[in-house]
């Protein structure tokens, strides 16, 4: 089966991190984002993963083309906005048989495996993934029935208007005669396509339990990144006995707890460093406190410093002492 990953985004609320690189090759741990999405599916299931993307192409073709991986990647560009559907339908002509595609942003515990058997059982043009939450409004809302079939779909209802609290996870599994349905150029797949197939009995709904996070934000790319230190997913670096990942030549001094630390970063003694992504070469100095923070590549935290929730830029040098909640620090130009 082949898979397409949704990734046309240009990943503005993790800015200033995505005006160095694509939010699909942002570094969680030790693999980009993109290959933390499509790592939940087997390896015998995957012919080939097709990156749907409008920004940072020439990159992830070079970022491709040196790793080993277990499937070929092939990035499908888009020259202008298409939305969800259109990002879909311009993967057309390279797309054969029944496909997957899944939302670049997500990770998920869904088994792909299993839900293509569903799939085929349940017959339709569609099958998509279900989490439920406790408020529905910013997602995608699934009527489902006894019978498996989603009798309707609502994009971001009111509270009061939702039909359930089953959302749209992300992953979606569909037959190539689902073109057909899809209208030209930009487009919505969940207003303009799953909407009348759903009131066709055309759409199939499964639920899955375990995660389900978006890594589109600061916050949540923290919360994707605690996922992968609990199930300890990385293949280099090494892990502490308080729940952080080193990575290769990093030099950890300091008290880190339930952090990624990069390769070659720096978390000096006394540096005190909670809840956060540090990337390549970040430096962490004597009495800094940093929590809950994304520290960039080559970043240097002055001593003393104390940053809670902030994004810092690559490169940026926070000065000694400084004292900083939320926001952007960014790098001098």
């Amino acid at each position: 089966m082949q898979v397409v990953v949704l990734a046309g985004g240009f990943g503005t609320r993790l800015r200033p991190w995505t005006n160095h690189v694509a939010k699909p090759l942002l570094p969680l741990l030790d693999r980009t984002l993109l290959e933390r999405v499509v790592e939940s599916l087997p390896d015998g299931l995957v012919d080939e993963v097709l990156v749907a993307a409008g920004f940072g192409i020439e990159q992830m073709r070079e970022h491709f083309a040196e790793i080993d991986i277990a499937y070929p990647v092939r990035i499908i560009e888009e020259f202008e906005p298409l939305g969800t559907g259109g990002a879909i339908g311009n993967c057309r002509d390279h797309l054969s048989g029944t496909f997957c595609v899944m939302n670049g942003d997500l990770l998920s515990s869904v088994n792909v495996a299993e839900m293509l058997d569903y799939h085929r059982s349940q017959g339709g043009l569609a099958t998509i993934s279900l989490w439920e939450v406790e408020d529905p409004t910013r997602f995608g809302v699934c009527d489902i029935r006894d019978d498996g079939r989603i009798h309707r779909f609502q994009e971001k209802p009111s509270l009061e208007e939702a039909c359930s609290n089953m959302i749209n996870a992300g992953c979606y599994i569909l037959e190539p005669e689902i073109f057909e349905r899809m209208p030209a150029g930009f487009h919505s797949m969940e207003r303009d396509v799953f909407t009348p197939i759903a009131a066709e009995g055309l759409l199939n709904g499964f639920a899955f339990e375990g995660h389900f996070v978006d890594a589109g934000t600061p916050e949540s790319w923290l919360e994707a990144m605690q996922v992968c230190l609990a199930q300890q997913r990385w293949q280099s670096g090494a892990s502490n006995a308080s729940g952080s990942w080193l990575g290769p030549d990093s030099i950890v001094s300091g008290e880190v707890q339930d952090s990624a630390i990069g390769e070659e970063a720096e978390v000096i003694e006394g540096a005190s460093v909670n809840g956060s992504s540090l990337l390549r070469g970040a430096r962490i100095e004597t009495d800094a406190v940093v929590q809950d923070c994304l520290i960039g590549e080559w970043a240097h935290i002055g001593e003393g410093a104390r940053l809670t929730g902030v994004v810092v830029d690559y490169r940026a040098t926070v000065p000694a002492g400084h004292v900083q909640t939320g926001g952007t620090f960014e790098a001098d130009e």
